[in-house]
């Protein structure tokens, strides 16, 4: 049961993976007082948010985990903001997961399930993202990786026990879940299932208000609606990029430099001579020396390797040294004593015995400094490049460190100074599709956490470039003030308002149709021009075919409906209303061995598996019993929000 889940964290995404696990199952509880003193259940006064059983989950259990989840929703979301992660119930899903925790360990408890501290530690040093690189755990990279993650080491063993608890619980109740041949065969029969119906569209546009609104309406609106109109954070960034060119003459190398190089390198300069060959390579020097006279009497070398069912190898760019390390001394003075197109005396290495023939000799005479002088230059030119930028660098890093503002190191080094306008965290300009300068993307994660002017220096291209920069200016995410955004208040107000009339002619069409009207005399009726209902007539097999793009929601209503009836549903992003009308249901009947049987009963299995999962989890809450002190709660949104 466990090596299942060890094999989930074996995977190339390593360290990362382990991190996302680690904070998935560590929703920072740190276990505080557990007295029972208090009137809510042992929660006292507004210390405790919930309880399980007898555990009681604090409100800096809370905080830390909508904190958590804030960041986790951000990898997909960067620009969402607190406001926005609590106005989307991210602090109730976060406080369920909490209850969900401390369920699991209070139930373990209860029924002596146990993870002790040698499954802990197996755990831990099963996951490769812990590991050196010898391949074995490593207490230096475990240590990294919880100190990234600002989880401890008693954090993370609590963690690895609740989430081994989970597995002994879950596990077995969802392992191999499956649904019987009739079952099964049901739902492939709904594959050929027909429905007819009719759809039609109430639009909010047909019935927003056309006069102008008051004041004190669109300051109603605005107030209750709030969320609708938050900003995001938005920072200007100031930053400037240099390169080798504000090293000036100092990567010019001196006389002495390149005499220096010179020496340093001077084998590379020195007389040498390589070997092209072909050589085959026999197990005695008897039949060395057979190969060999048959050869040198005019027989072809290829074929004679061929004939003694031997391949010759050809080799290029022999060096004498190198040969000698790979084969032998006895070797490498045969090859580089032969003539260029005879062939060699046989010669012994620890593979066997060699003979060649020398195809080619290609000799270099010794180069003097004058002759390599712009090579060794060029080379001691790079190198100071490289570290001049590094120590440049550090001396502009020492500045900034010791008060130095950006504006000054930009002017002692006469670099460019850009100012960015105000930008968002996915690194789009506020309110264009422009994007930041693709220079600052590298740095866009550090730019979004950093403090107003603390300015920052990276690397860029391999070190070939260097990006110093700064936060100018930070705009909180706030709700945006309504004289700001009067015009889309309204608009939002008129969709609003139609979304209710649409909704009231929605509720009068769907009466009139129950009453035995067509869904298309109903819709007539109404005195606002509306767009004429559709027919829909479709299997549901059809309508899988359609899941590689998303299947509207009155189709999936349509087909989730009892025949003969009427309903209603609120579009998307308050368009309107939809009203659905199905007509007629029809079935065919499908073979006992039809092949969709067995892929239904694949598909549903692994849902039952998440229903048993579902089930477990409110009953363990249901026996431990759950209590919540909303007050707590509500004290740690506006803990969140700021508004304490």
């Amino acid at each position: 049961m466990l090596t299942f889940f060890r094999n989930i964290f074996k995977t190339k995404i390593g360290l990362a993976f382990a991190l996302a696990f680690l904070g998935l199952i560590a929703l920072a509880f740190a276990s505080a007082d557990v007295s029972s003193t208090g009137t809510f259940g042992g929660v006292a006064g507004g210390d405790r948010v919930a309880v399980v059983g007898s555990e009681k989950i604090g409100t800096a259990d809370l905080v830390q985990a909508a904190n958590n989840g804030l960041d986790r929703v951000r990898q997909e979301n960067p620009t969402l903001s607190m406001e926005g992660f609590l106005a989307q119930n991210g602090l109730e899903r976060s406080l369920d997961a909490l209850i969900d925790r401390f369920a699991i360990r209070a139930y373990a408890e209860k029924y002596g399930i146990r993870a002790g501290d040698n499954l802990v530690n197996s755990e831990i040093r099963m996951l490769p993202a812990f590991r050196g690189a010898d391949g074995n755990f490593s207490e230096d990279v475990y240590r990294q990786a919880l100190a990234q993650a600002r989880i401890s080491d008693a954090q993370a063993r609590e963690d690895f026990g609740t989430g081994l608890l989970s597995q002994q619980l879950f596990v077995p109740a969802t392992f191999g879940a499956t649904v019987p041949d009739k079952l099964a065969y049901r739902y492939a029969q709904l594959l050929k299932e027909r429905r007819q119906g009719t759809i039609a569209l109430l639009p909010s546009a047909s019935f927003a208000p056309t006069g102008d609104p008051s004041d004190a309406t669109l300051r109603a609106y605005y107030e209750s609606n709030s969320a609708d109109f938050i900003r995001p954070e938005r920072r200007v960034v100031r930053f400037a990029t240099f390169d080798s060119s504000a090293l000036g003459d100092r990567v010019e190398p001196t006389e002495a430099e390149i005499a220096e190089r010179y020496e340093a390198d001077r084998e590379q300069y020195a007389a040498s001579e390589t070997r092209d060959v072909t050589q085959l390579i026999v197990p005695t020097q008897a039949a060395a020396n057979s190969l060999r006279e048959r050869i040198a009497g005019g027989a072809s070398f290829d074929a004679v390797a061929r004939e003694a069912g031997l391949r010759a190898t050809p080799l290029t760019g022999l060096d004498r040294e190198v040969l000698t390390s790979q084969a032998s001394e006895a070797v490498a003075a045969a090859y580089f004593s032969a003539r260029e197109g005879s062939i060699t005396q046989p010669a012994r290495s620890p593979l066997g015995w060699h003979i060649a023939r020398i195809d080619n000799v290609e000799t270099r005479a010794a180069r003097t400094l004058a002759q390599v002088r712009e090579d060794v230059a060029a080379a001691v030119r790079e190198e100071k490049r490289v570290q001049g930028l590094a120590d440049l660098a550090n001396e502009i890093d020492d500045q900034l460190a010791d008060g130095a503002t950006l504006r000054e190191v930009s002017e002692e080094l006469d670099l460019e100074l850009t100012t960015t306008r105000p930008a968002i965290a996915n690194g789009r300009i506020y309110q264009t599709q422009e994007t930041l300068p693709e220079v600052l993307a590298p740095a866009l994660q550090t730019i979004f956490q950093m403090d107003e002017e603390e300015p920052e220096i990276a690397p860029l291209e391999g070190g070939q470039t260097y990006l110093v920069y700064e936060v100018a200016q930070i705009t909180a995410s706030a709700k945006a003030p309504l004289a700001e955004i009067k015009d889309r208040v309204e608009a939002n107000w008129r969709i609003s308002e139609g979304l209710k009339r649409a909704q009231a002619a929605a509720d009068r069409v769907t009466k009139r149709v129950r009453g035995g009207a067509s869904l298309a005399a109903a819709v007539a009726e109404e005195e606002t021009n509306l767009p004429a209902p559709e027919s829909v007539d479709l299997t549901r097999e059809q309508l899988a075919a359609q899941r590689e793009r998303r299947i509207p929601p009155p189709l999936a209503l349509l087909f989730s409906m009892a025949e003969g009836t009427t309903k209603k549903l609120e579009a998307a992003q308050k368009i309107g209303f939809f009203i659905v009308n199905l007509e007629d249901i029809s079935m065919d009947d499908i073979a006992e061995d039809d092949p969709m049987i067995a892929q239904a009963k694949t598909q549903l299995g692994p849902v039952i598996g998440e229903e048993y999962a579902d089930q477990l989890r409110l009953a363990m809450r249901e026996e431990l019993g759950v209590e919540r002190n909303d007050d707590a709660i509500e004290a740690v949104r506006r803990q969140l929000l700021g508004t304490n």
